[in-house]
């Protein structure tokens, strides 16, 4: 066949109009369906089957609400025939209001570290997830805040907790550089104070130094009670030196592996658009404001290293493990597992203006995120975590601990003033401790003897009008009692095995059934299985 020279030009243009079209076509693929194969072509065996009905209700009501689904909400699930069920589900409980109390507890154990408690800070996160503030916006607000500003104030607490005197101690300036770094950009250059770090090449003395020059001004302000702070003038540049050289080194405020930004010229005393106040102790206002620079320069959409951190925390809070792991150690030395998926899922959120929520839906709506974490029947040895070839099981915080329990078994009796003190007592003994980062939770002796013994837990477990195990007494079947049991506690229905077990247990203990019942909820509780996602 001839073709005409004259058509060649048309020929050609006509293929690349299919290349683009199918370009465009695949960059209209939703996140979740690009995400799979990026992750299946680098699994190295097979993969684990799709969850279960039951594994996958329990994973995704934990890690988007912080609790269980009741009883009733598990049979009309597993009973629902709809092939997309999966899929509304996400999206009922992501539009729950207790996914913004799920997010406050995940990003308060994140950021603060178990370091203290201040009901503004908790009040700014709870607003910022129930009206889905853009991650970048929150950030800007955490480190330049605003005391003029209620609704958003107490993000300052990001600040006052690492500000605050502890004793003879002074404020912990050096932990909130590291702070910064680690928690914005997964970079820890605590390392680089004195010297440029010994085995991570990429983290430079000058980095650390460059966000010293950012927030070490800062102040804890006196004249209000709610968490504010200060700036003192920055009029110079920061002079630092290497413990293993003589030359003295000098540098303004500069994000790692960025510019330094410049210190403008300011004559002494013309430092401040608002001068201080002697009087009412306010520290004014500074015409150029370091944590100002900081907040701006930090979350710009081109920084790739604060997309790729929050996108790295997002992966890991939902999968188990970050692409990046450790989270706060993203550097040459430590590639990630998938840095092409890394760099799609920072991308993607730049572009959704850095929305929280839509990417947690399309994370949980991959078939990674979905897969069982039964290792595949062809497995000689469990898969690498780093695989993502069967689903990680993750434990549960002290919060979800604490709501999942008391829901759960109907322990609400508690009053509404009592709480926060339940919660804190929760935290003492299921929490890690101040300052570690929450990555992993174990079991410890301390959390065995609180179940075993604690009176009011214990109570949970006893017949009380309405609670659990009221419920179990006055279900005169005993097969229809022993599910509601473990749908209620393990949202899955018991095996034959079992259930055997179980009817034999309350057998022998005619007389005594009320207590029986209460003993096998509690043993339900208090299994392994109940302290982890799945």
């Amino acid at each position: 066949m001839k073709v005409h020279l004259g058509l060649i030009p048309l020929l050609f243009c006509c293929l690349w109009l299919i290349v683009i079209d199918s370009s465009f076509a695949y960059s209209q693929e939703p996140l979740h369906v690009r995400i799979d194969p990026m992750i299946s072509d680098r699994t190295g065996g097979s993969v684990s089957e799709r969850s279960s009905d039951a594994e996958f209700l329990r994973r995704i009501s934990l890690d988007l609400s912080g609790g269980l689904p009741t009883a009733n909400e598990a049979r009309a699930f597993f009973e629902d025939a709809k092939a997309d069920k999966r899929s509304m589900l996400i999206d009922r409980l992501l539009a729950d209001e207790r996914y913004a109390l799920r997010m406050t507890d995940a990003f308060n154990i994140m950021l603060i570290e178990r370091r203290s408690k201040h009901e503004e800070w908790l009040k700014f996160l709870r607003s910022s997830f129930v009206s889905n503030k853009p991650w970048d916006t929150i950030v800007r607000e955490i480190l330049s805040p605003d005391a003029d500003n209620e609704a958003d104030r107490g993000a300052a607490f990001f600040y006052t907790s690492r500000l605050e005197h502890y004793g003879q101690n002074p404020p912990d300036v050096p932990g909130l550089v590291r702070d910064v770094g680690r928690m914005f950009l997964g970079v820890d250059v605590q390392c680089a104070q004195c010297h440029d770090h010994l085995f991570v090449e990429d983290y430079k003395q000058v980095d650390y130094q460059g966000l010293y020059a950012f927030v070490g001004n800062t102040v804890l302000r006196q004249d209000v009670k709610f968490p504010a702070i200060g700036e003192n003038p920055l009029l110079k540049k920061v002079a630092f030196k290497s413990v293993f050289e003589e030359e003295e080194k000098m540098t303004g405020p500069r994000l790692p592996f960025g510019l330094e930004i410049e210190i403008p010229e300011q004559k002494k005393g013309e430092e401040y658009s608002i001068p201080p106040d002697k009087k009412t102790k306010s520290p004014g206002i500074l015409k150029f404001s370091p944590i100002r620079e900081l907040s701006e320069s930090l979350t710009r959409s081109d920084r790739p290293e604060f997309s790729r951190n929050i996108a790295n925390r997002l992966w890991w809070m939902m999968m188990g493990r970050g692409l990046v792991d450790p989270l706060d150690l993203h550097h040459s030395g430590n590639p990630a597992s998938h840095p092409e998926l890394l760099d799609l899922l920072a991308r993607e959120l730049v572009e959704h203006k850095f929305d929280i929520k839509w990417m947690l839906r399309e994370l949980t709506l991959t078939e990674t995120y979905q897969r069982s974490g039964i290792q595949p029947a062809d497995a000689v040895d469990p898969p690498l975590p780093v695989s993502y070839r069967t689903a990680l099981e993750r434990p549960l915080s002290a919060e979800q601990w604490f709501t999942t329990l008391r829901e759960a078994t109907g322990g609400s009796t508690i009053e509404a003033k009592t709480l926060t003190e339940w919660k804190d007592r929760f935290d003492k003994v299921f929490a890690n401790p101040p300052k570690e980062p929450e990555i992993s939770v174990a079991p410890t002796v301390k959390a065995a003897l609180f179940l075993s013994n604690d009176r009011v837990v214990l109570s949970w477990f006893e017949r009380q009008k309405g609670n659990l195990v009221d419920r179990l007494c006055k279900e005169e079947n005993q097969s229809a009692m022993i599910d509601e049991a473990y749908l209620s506690l393990l949202t899955r229905m018991p095996t034959e095995e079992e259930r055997t077990v179980v009817e034999q247990f309350l057998t022998q203990s005619k007389g005594t059934r009320e207590k029986a019942i209460g003993q096998m909820t509690w043993a339900l509780a208090a299994s392994t299985e109940f302290f982890v996602n799945h």
